[in-house]
């Protein structure tokens, strides 16, 4: 999930991790789903149950942590963001039960291009 803001906001560091963590996990509890890791700068590990529409798991956690953040941080985010928008609207899921995973490190690497 790459972020439409300019480099480290610090939304995502120092005391802004450990309440967006709970807002991940609150989201995926919905699902049914595990988020297993949120420490990467754009990106969730999330063990989800086959039943789960994908593309709406993906948007849950950025829509609830958007609307939290806001909230809480609307002045400081508003100087940060890119278009008004908190995330990007692309996403990108794979299922990686035995695939190589150079396919989803480079749809994460080629994320950090700017949008044209």
């Amino acid at each position: 999930m790459p972020p439409r803001w300019k480099p480290n906001p610090d939304i995502r560091t120092g005391r802004h991790v450990a309440p967006n963590l709970h807002v991940m996990r609150e989201a995926c509890t919905d699902f049914e789903a595990e988020l297993k890791q949120f420490n990467e700068d754009n990106h969730l590990h999330l063990h989800y149950p086959p039943t789960v529409q994908l593309s709406k798991l993906v948007h849950s956690p950025k829509d609830i942590s958007s609307r939290r953040l806001r909230q809480e941080h609307d002045t400081h985010i508003r100087r940060h963001l890119r278009g008004g928008h908190f995330w990007s609207g692309s996403h990108f899921a794979k299922s990686c039960h035995g695939a190589p995973l150079t396919v989803a490190r480079q749809y994460i690497d080629n994320q950090k291009r700017p949008v044209s």
